[in-house]
């Protein structure tokens, strides 16, 4: 009864299979490997951007840092939400591969960002040499509370930044769930929308460790290869980035696990809410977020339930009645009987 994280999974058998291959006889290093050939030809045709620069790196901090930094400057501005994964779990990465652009964090519900305070603030930016200047909108699908933006709510974000001269970064740690979910084709979700740059997620769907930085502008590719240079995320052996990205755009895969994943969290809502079970935050593909009383909660982890308090723990003294909130992840490997157990526990407990 795994529920911590889509990162606690293992790796699908034909991610497995694809490295084992790869790790035979020689490649070329530094991304010249046949395989990161087939990896950038696949994204083109899926995201439908013939002359998208694609590069591979092993972690979505350095995905979405040197991403954002390739587009501002140190004195810029870079609008995201107060609960973005780039302002709240990434130890200010973003900041320092950027060489100091200011975060500048922005309300709304259920982790989106708010249209009209967006307006808002876009209307009391300054230009002038005293202030932070226009940078870059950074938005996070699924959010950090779990839900969805759709096409519409980022096609009209991406305008309203644009229009103020910013350039905008989809962190896609969670991409596909988000995609699929929506029932929409990843150029729509990106560029169609007003996206320039996405960190296009594998981690979290099934992969070792890998993500995608693709920019629809190619003309980004030149400063972003200095960039993952100097900052230390150029692979040598790069072919084994290669063999799992590979993999996963192969048979429509990452489709398949993300739907897979949200199927499981579909099933687990549907049993939270027959339980009587609070949902704090819409569900936009594979996270929940509940609340239920925390002895509901100590009879859970007493049987080998393992997922995170959230926002946080529950404070020293509080009794078994007290409301206690909870982020719940399913993955591709979540299997119909861990959620049912789960259930059954929880309905006994309350």
């Amino acid at each position: 009864m795994f529920f911590a994280s889509d990162n606690t999974s293992g790796i699908p058998a034909p991610v497995l299979a694809a490295l084992t291959q790869a790790s035979e006889g020689y490649a070329l290093g530094y991304g010249a490997d046949t395989l990161m050939d087939s990896v950038r030809a696949k994204i083109r045709r899926i995201f439908e951007a013939p002359e998208a620069a694609v590069y591979l790196v092993a972690t979505g901090t350095a995905a979405n840092s040197l991403a954002i930094a390739t587009y501002v400057q140190p004195w810029s501005q870079i609008y995201c939400h107060r609960h973005a994964h780039i302002e709240e779990d990434e130890c200010n990465a973003p900041e320092f591969f950027a060489g100091g652009a200011k975060l500048t964090l922005l309300e709304g519900a259920d982790a989106k960002i708010d249209a009209e305070a967006f307006a808002q603030v876009l209307a009391a930016m300054h230009s002038g040499v005293h202030h932070p200047q226009p940078g870059l909108l950074s938005l996070t699908n699924l959010t950090e509370r779990g839900a969805r933006y759709t096409v519409a709510e980022i096609a009209r974000l991406a305008g309203m930044a644009k229009a103020k001269g910013l350039a905008v970064h989809l962190d896609g740690a969670r991409f596909t769930n988000a995609l699929v979910a929506e029932g929409c084709t990843p150029a729509e979700m990106t560029w169609k929308a007003g996206v320039d740059v996405v960190s296009f997620g594998g981690t979290k769907n099934g992969l070792m460790g890998v993500e995608a930085v693709i920019f629809f502008d190619p003309a980004k590719a030149w400063e972003f290869e200095l960039r993952r240079k100097r900052g230390g995320h150029l692979f040598s052996k790069h072919r084994y980035l290669s063999a799992q990205m590979d993999a996963y755009l192969t048979d429509d895969l990452w489709l398949d696990l993300a739907g897979k994943a949200n199927a499981a969290a579909e099933r687990l809502q549907a049993g939270l809410i027959a339980a009587g079970v609070r949902l704090v935050h819409p569900r936009g593909g594979n996270i929940l977020f509940a609340e239920f009383p925390l002895a509901a909660h100590q009879a859970l982890r007493a049987a080998g339930a393992v997922y995170y308090d959230w926002p946080a723990p529950p404070p020293d003294g509080a009794g078994p009645a007290h409301p206690q909130q909870c982020r719940l992840v399913t993955s591709w490997s979540t299997s119909a009987a861990q959620i049912d157990q789960f259930l059954s526990l929880l309905k006994a407990a309350l």
